[in-house]
């Protein structure tokens, strides 16, 4: 039997699955499932006694907390403030690791002489930059936003570098075979092939974006919800500093489910692995 009969015979399979698939409904909501629940217990056991909440305070507290911090007005500037430091450093990591690492994993004299070092300053944690931030350009919002740039941009530079240079070279050379030019072969195969570690690289740049705005919002910042979790340690408010982490989680995931939903329509040509629990 030949591989195109087989294909033609396999097609109206895939045809009947795809609107069963289309009609799945979304199960979201589960994600809820876990931090609802442990929500809901320690509700209980303060509730009951058997603890006094006091450390860890309970969540109807964390969320009166949110809600006169709304109230005030105080949420939304610290919100915003963090929010807008954390997209203009991922902007400019993004950039820069997507290009420092599309040149690294497309040319190997310039891996050679560019990885080591960057390998190196990936190992320097973000605290260590902080002092030296601070030297350069002063505790306005430029040395935030460039520690910020600094933890997105090794995330992003590894995942081109390595998305590249894992791309199979069969393909590349179909593609010669072809005779596409250097950037018809970046577009139709290059690309398609590290769009999917590109993005999961991008969510990992954001994550890390995340964690380094704290440290940032170190370095003298009078609003920011790093701020807000340092002035609830100097007055002693764990409310406030609980209820700032359920911010920075709100928001984060907020961020990331963007960025996959913005990217599920390039990836929808990709034959991927459905979990059997998905399949039911």
């Amino acid at each position: 039997m030949s591989l195109v009969h087989m294909t033609l015979t396999a097609a109206p399979a895939t045809a009947e699955a795809a609107p069963a698939i289309r009609r799945r409904p979304s199960r979201a909501w589960l994600g809820l499932v876990l931090p609802v629940g442990i929500a809901v217990i320690w509700e209980l056991l303060v509730r009951a006694g058997w603890s006094n909440g006091r450390l860890v305070p309970p969540p109807s507290v964390i969320f009166d907390t949110l809600w006169d911090l709304a109230k005030s007005g105080e949420l939304w500037t610290h919100t915003l403030a963090t929010v807008s430091r954390v997209a203009a450093g991922f902007a400019v990591g993004v950039v820069a690791g997507t290009l420092f690492g599309a040149v690294a994993g497309y040319s190997n004299l310039s891996r050679r002489l560019m990885d080591p070092t960057l390998q190196a300053l990936r190992a320097i944690p973000s605290i260590a930059w902080v002092p030296l931030f601070i030297l350069w350009f002063g505790i306005f919002e430029q040395s935030k936003i460039t520690l910020i740039a600094v933890g997105v941009f090794f995330p992003v530079y590894l995942g081109v570098m390595g998305a590249i240079m894992s791309v199979d070279r069969k393909i590349v050379e179909v593609g010669r075979a072809f005779r596409l030019s250097g950037p018809a072969l970046v577009r139709r195969i290059l690309l398609p092939a590290v769009l999917p570690t590109y993005i999961v690289s991008l969510r990992s740049g954001l994550g890390l974006g995340w964690m380094f705005v704290v440290a940032a919002e170190l370095l003298g910042a009078s609003e920011g919800l790093g701020f807000l979790l340092i002035d609830g340690q100097q007055l002693g408010k764990p409310a406030q500093i609980v209820a700032a982490i359920v911010a920075f989680a709100v928001i984060g995931k907020t961020t990331d489910w963007l960025i996959a939903s913005a990217s599920a329509p390039f990836l929808r040509w990709e034959d991927r692995f459905s979990a059997r629990g998905e399949e039911r």
